[in-house]
């Protein structure tokens, strides 16, 4: 048996801030290193933070990170864990994203990425240079380019990202070059359905190419991007582990290199490519590394899920599939108000214009999910800190409001401990709508659209002042199918500092709604969804 501990590690980094990332990442890497993991595997860019975009063209910025990592490999020289963590590291006028490999205050060699997507958000083909086969450069005194690395437990291969989201990437010529685990770092935004997809395909990777693979996403709401962190260790395509996600920390599985080694052995078809490759091309270099690692004679055997080495286990659950989906979408959105609200820094609490309808209503409940763990987490820094000091809602009726979404918004506040203030906009609505009249002067009448109009942008305006005053941060509250067909208001329901929804049809809002109804049981919810949708801008509307 070669049996190795390997540790999977969510960091959430705030893009620039490389000093404190890094001190993230050390202390995670500390406590994987005194449980003396053989292999520890971080997020891409995780000392720059991901996703840099222009930030990276600065030099300054540049070599923080490569300071930074040398003061990452200095204050872990005592730990015997390898570790691999994405990087940016410049040589001459070329750009590479890099995964770096440490070892005992040693930074062993970069292997940079070379499937740089240029699609959806991303943009690193504009700045960043591609790796490629045979690429060997001289980084500031260490290696950088397509290698793998020899140690005494086995052969590692490490890669970035997008590398392993294409069946033609590094990974299988480093497999026949005689990597038998394959790390791979990245930096992946969270989408709805995209976790099933990441875990077959990371499955069909490692039994394709007969290798353990461990997979390390980046934690953490970047603006408008969140990343939903977790990782997967797979060996030869059965899953070993499945990491938590949406939290920062770390977990760790044994593996035994040899079940690799032999079924590699079994598998003809690996066997016949793998020599036919050696055969007519160039096999990537293996630096071989001659640092001990962890000590691994006291590994215990690892038992596979549910205990049977001939049956799968019996997972004794009653969720649905869209339960699970609609639980991590709700937390997602809590983790983006929470990060912005956190990494931006200016901000002391946050608003929430509460109509009693079902947009204002699902962003109230993410705010409050939201606050809960900015709570938790500013406990040392902020000790007295409350939802009531967080959280602020504004309920700012007019003539068409209705009783039943004024008792919503009472009732999901009394329901959440949130403080609502009720404003009403009669009067100052009267005053505008005569004062638009007197800008008329007759030309023209009043059009009902704008008599509709004056009414939101007076809340929003109203948000706004508090906003600025109260140093809070003031969400807006509609949806993509709204925005979609314009019923909305330019400087009326489409103001905001964050647009919580923006990216949610209304029927995912209702959906989201039902199932924090079905978890949480809040009245408010209940009375929400038991009114008939409208915006309250005119009579019977």
């Amino acid at each position: 048996m070669r049996l190795i501990k390997v540790a999977v590690a969510n960091v959430n980094s705030t893009v620039g801030a490389v000093r404190s990332n890094t001190d993230k990442v050390l202390r995670i890497a500390r406590l994987i290193g005194e449980e003396e993991a053989t292999l520890a595997c971080f997020p891409e860019q995780v000392i720059g933070g991901y996703p840099a975009e222009d930030l990276i063209q600065w030099r300054a910025f540049v070599a923080a990170q490569r300071t930074e990592l040398e003061r990452f490999a200095a204050e872990t020289s005592d730990l015997p864990t390898v570790y691999v963590l994405g990087v940016a590291i410049s040589v001459g006028a070329q750009l590479y994203n890099c995964a770096a490999v440490v070892l005992r205050g040693r930074i062993l060699g970069f292997v940079p990425k070379e499937k740089l997507p240029t699609y959806e958000v991303f943009y690193e083909e504009r700045t960043f240079s591609r790796g490629g086969p045979g690429l060997a450069l001289d980084a500031e005194g260490v290696e950088l380019g397509d290698f793998v690395f020899g140690f005494d437990f086995g052969t590692v291969a490490v890669e970035v990202c997008e590398d392993a989201w294409s069946p033609d990437g590094p990974i299988r010529r480093r497999c026949y070059s005689g990597a038998e685990i394959v790390v791979n770092v990245s930096a992946s935004p969270y989408r709805i359905g995209l976790e099933s997809t990441r875990r077959e395909m990371f499955s069909t990777r490692s039994a394709d190419n007969q290798v353990a693979f461990i997979y390390a996403n980046a934690v953490g709401a970047q603006d408008g991007l969140v990343f939903d962190g977790g990782g997967y260790v797979v060996q030869n395509g059965r899953m070993v582990l499945d990491a938590e996600r949406l939290r920062e920390g770390y977990a760790c599985a044994v593996i035994d290199l040899d079940r690799t080694r032999n079924l590699r052995q079994q598998n003809t078809t690996w066997r016949v490519e793998s020599n036919h490759f050696r055969q007519t091309k160039k096999a990537v270099a293996i630096l071989r590394i001659d640092q001990p690692t962890a000590d691994r004679s006291k590994l215990p055997y690892p038992a596979p899920l549910g205990g049977s080495f001939f049956l799968p286990s019996i997972e004794m659950t009653s969720r649905s599939p869209r339960a699970d989906v609609l639980d991590d979408l709700y937390e997602v959105l809590a983790l983006g108000v929470k990060d912005y609200f956190c990494k931006t820094g200016a901000f002391r609490s946050i608003g929430v214009a509460l109509s009693g309808g079902r947009d204002s209503m699902l962003t109230l409940l993410i705010a409050w999910r939201a606050a809960d763990t900015i709570i938790v987490e500013s406990k040392e820094a902020r000790p007295g800190l409350s939802l009531e000091k967080l959280i602020t809602a504004f309920y700012m009726p007019s003539r068409h409001s209705r009783p039943a979404t004024k008792e919503a918004a009472s009732s999901i506040c009394e329901d959440l401990g949130i403080p609502l203030r009720t404003l009403s906009i009669e009067e100052a609505y009267e005053r505008e709508v005569a004062a638009t009249h007197s800008l008329l002067a007759g030309d023209c009448d009043l059009s009902a659209e704008t008599d509709q109009n004056i009414q939101a942008r007076l809340r929003a305006a109203r948000m706004w002042n508090w906003s600025n005053s109260a140093q809070a941060l003031f969400l807006q509250t509609g949806d993509m199918s709204e925005k979609a067909v314009g019923y909305t208001t330019i400087g009326g329901d489409l103001e905001g500092g964050l647009a919580v929804i923006a990216n949610l049809p209304k029927t995912v809002v209702i959906a989201l709604l039902e199932r924090l109804l079905e978890r949480f049981g809040f009245q408010g919810i209940a009375t929400t969804l038991e009114t008939v949708p409208g915006p309250e801008l005119a009579a019977e509307q």
